[in-house]
């Protein structure tokens, strides 16, 4: 017979994430085991000591934290549960959700101190915030809408806009967006923030559109379309506040495009 304590984390798990029982074990371990390659070995096991003792072994490390980003953890978890990423996100924010209610705010806090910024919205659920997510497949449909695009050539557009925007401003601010966006959309980021070494690189509006209609393979006018289409959909993804840090860096002339207010 399971304990008390670990049907409630399986039910929250299934109801957050919108699954089957069985699919919440598995999403809850897969979660869990690759929580425990991420942490230190000490709170790995300070964790495993918060839950019930069928979820503990999940948490079991004898290895040193390995350092790498919520886009492998999301990658892991998908392939140990069979999923694809989209789903692997979502059942991980569940399972961290399901951790912020059964384990105690202290042990939160010193988990989310071994986790880089980039984790902000698995964090956000363990520590009961709010952090609105705009899931990649509705991203990419309302840029459609806006643009007058299919859905395809949606996602060609919004890549080109935001690695290219990746290239202009600065690798922080990069950062803050993944923090912000659906892993479905960091790798773009990642190319354009690597590009040139995380270093913002200058460029006129003139030159954005060129490199955006370069890598998406349409006309000048067009990409200024997409390039709009994406960044008021960038606004509706990230809040107000987020965008304004993110675009303070771009000149006036990209109000043209939505960039600025």
């Amino acid at each position: 017979m399971t304990s008390p304590e670990y049907e409630h984390f399986i039910v929250t798990v299934q109801q957050n994430a919108r699954i089957s029982r069985d699919a919440a074990e598995r999403a809850t371990q897969a979660t869990l085991q690759t929580l425990a390659d991420r942490l230190s070995k000490g709170e790995a096991r300070d964790l495993a000591a918060s839950l019930p003792a069928e979820l503990a072994p999940y948490l079991f490390t004898d290895t040193d934290a390995q350092a790498f980003g919520v886009d492998e953890f999301l990658r892991r978890v998908a392939e140990r549960e069979g999923v694809d990423l989209a789903a692997a996100e979502r059942h991980a924010r569940a399972v961290f959700s399901a951790l912020g209610r059964l384990v105690d705010r202290g042990e939160i806090d010193d988990m989310t101190s071994e986790l880089p910024s980039e984790f902000g919205p698995l964090v956000a659920e363990a520590q009961s915030r709010f952090a609105a997510l705009l899931p990649g497949e509705l991203f990419l449909q309302r840029v459609a809408d806006r643009a007058g695009i299919r859905p395809e050539a949606a996602r060609r557009a919004t890549e080109a806009v935001l690695e290219t925007l990746a290239e202009r401003i600065a690798g922080g601010e990069v950062d803050d967006l993944i923090a912000r966006l659906p892993v479905e959309l960091h790798e773009p980021l990642r190319r354009g923030k690597e590009a040139h070494g995380g270093k913002a690189t200058r460029m006129r509006l003139d030159e954005f559109v060129r490199r955006v209609a370069e890598r998406e393979g349409v006309d000048l006018d067009e990409a200024r379309e997409h390039a709009r289409a994406v960044f008021e959909t960038l606004r509706d993804a990230v809040g107000e506040r987020e965008f304004l840090d993110v675009t303070a860096q771009l000149p006036e002339e990209y109000a043209t495009v939505g960039a600025r207010p």
